[in-house]
């Protein structure tokens, strides 16, 4: 990859602290009444918390799982959600507005090729000085290991963080902070696991009975009488709209 300008690191082994992805948006940013952006939604539980707990005024949750759409629509205790089917590189809003965006472990999934398009678009809907928050796994770990054998996303992941370091070089954003955290996630047994990363409707893993006994074997390696416990690696790094 081309060197460029920013501090940005896509990984290092020495800055992570054990934490919850809630507690560090508490940390990094304010949402209490704040018109929010979610882009990648997925089943809706951080969308949830943006509002109970974090204060959003108003969250619009995207997602471009149809099946997980469908779920999402139907919960009815969320008066201050919208739920909607799109994409980053298309965002079906007026200039300016929002004062939030998140990105949840969703920039890697936004096609290559539409990157910087989706990073350009999250531009156009922020206020001048809003905020996007760009969480990502990390390549490395333990976990990862057991991952990459159900879909390696080292070149989506590498893509993703340079694109995030091309809008900051183009004047887009601005870097205000970088932060690297470890989620706890504790997996009773092979069964739990699999409902949660394999038997998904956003991919198709298309995994033969060879690869499903390897990605077993992997993870049953980390089995306990307590279950598998995974320290699980991320990055967050929080950008100013210019």
């Amino acid at each position: 990859m081309a060197s460029i300008s920013h501090p940005m690191q896509i990984n290092d082994p020495t800055a992570y602290r054990r934490s919850g992805e809630l507690e560090v948006i508490e940390d990094l940013l304010g949402v209490r009444g704040s018109r929010v952006l979610e882009l990648g939604c997925g089943a809706a539980w951080t969308t949830r918390e943006l509002v109970t707990r974090l204060g959003a005024a108003q969250v619009t949750a995207t997602e471009v799982d149809a099946i997980q759409h469908a779920k999402n629509l139907a919960l009815t205790d969320l008066p201050a959600i919208e739920f909607r089917v799109g994409g980053a590189e298309s965002i079906a809003d007026p200039d300016a507005s929002y004062e939030r965006v998140f990105m949840f472990k969703s920039l890697h999934h936004v096609p290559i090729e539409l990157m910087d398009q989706a990073l350009g678009e999250i531009h156009r809907v922020l206020t001048p000085g809003g905020l996007l928050y760009v969480s990502e796994p990390v390549y490395w770990g333990d976990f990862n290991e057991i991952m990459r054998l159900i879909d390696d996303e080292r070149e989506v992941r590498t893509a993703a963080f340079a694109a995030l370091g091309r809008a900051i070089d183009a004047g887009l954003f601005r870097l205000e902070r970088e932060v690297f955290y470890e989620s706890e996630g504790v997996y009773p047994d092979w069964e739990s696991f699999a409902n949660r990363f394999i038997q998904v409707t956003h991919s198709e893993r298309n995994l033969d009975a060879a690869r499903l006994a390897g990605i077993r074997a992997a993870f049953e390696r980390h089995l306990t009488p307590d279950g598998a416990r995974f320290f699980k690696p991320h990055r967050v790094d929080l950008l100013c709209r210019i």
